[in-house]
Parts: C-alpha cells; sequence; structure tokens
C-alpha cells in the first residue's frame, strides 16, 4: 500500500463493495480474499483493489457461483497464462447446474398448482380435517 492510495475500514469496504463486514471476515477466514493490511493500532486496512476483490466477489455470487468456482474464477482473473475458455467452461457447468434447477422448480410449480386446483374444486372452505389436498400428502 502505497502513501497517495485511500484508505478504507472494513465498514467502508463492506458499503463500497456491498456485502457486510461480517462476510469479509469470513472470506478473509477461508483465505478467499488476503488478509487486511493492519494499523500499527491492528485496525484493517483495505484498497480500491479490495473493492474492486470483493465486488468481483460479490457478482459471482450474485450469478450463483459457489466458493470453489469463485476461487478458480478469481485465479483466472489475474492469470496472464490460463485461457479464458476456463472461463466459458465454469460458467457453462454451472449454466446446466441452473437449468436443472428451474425445471425442477417448474415441476414443483405444476405440482403446486395442482394442489392448489384439487383444494378449490374439493374441499375448500371446509375444515382442514377434511381435506382432500391435506389427505394427499400423507398418501404420497
Amino acid at each position: 500500500m502505497t502513501d497517495h492510495e485511500p484508505v478504507f475500514s472494513i465498514g467502508a469496504l463492506a458499503e463500497a463493495a456491498g456485502v457486510s463486514p461480517p462476510t469479509i471476515r469470513y472470506y478473509e477466514e477461508i483465505k478467499l480474499i488476503p488478509p487486511a493490511r493492519r494499523s500499527a493500532a491492528g485496525h484493517r486496512h483495505y484498497t480500491r483493489q479490495d473493492v474492486d476483490r470483493l465486488t468481483f466477489i460479490r457478482r459471482c455470487r450474485d450469478f450463483g457461483f459457489g466458493l470453489e468456482q469463485i476461487r478458480l474464477l478469481s485465479s483466472l482473473s489475474i492469470s496472464p497464462d490460463r485461457d479464458c475458455v476456463e472461463v466459458r467452461d465454469i460458467a457453462a457447468e454451472h449454466l446446466a447446474t441452473v437449468r436443472e434447477k428451474v425445471a425442477e422448480l417448474r415441476r414443483l410449480e405444476r405440482q403446486l398448482q395442482e394442489f392448489v386446483k384439487t383444494c378449490n374444486a374439493v374441499c375448500c372452505g371446509g375444515p382442514g380435517r377434511d381435506c382432500v389436498a391435506l389427505a394427499e400428502l400423507t398418501s404420497g
């Protein structure tokens, strides 16, 4: 850190990067980010590079990437020797996983829609113990 770089406290870093201070400490603990530089009094000091790194991680999390994927993407982002095809492959694998989850959620949506439809058509307004939809849940 040079004398010309702005210094951020953990609170200012959290605000600038859109994460919480406990998240920053956690990322330091799991070595997703390097440990903070410390003042003589022991206060954490961060730079603009730390803001950029945390913003990158937050955006990766927004896309649903896991911590190990973020580690890989982060290392790729600073590597002069590795091909960006690796980035594409990580993203493509994650996209396939997201698509599987979307299909699963659509199946769940159809089941819930049928649940509501059955309840409306057969027993809605009666006592809960007579609910056909609840009875279907116990019969599997």
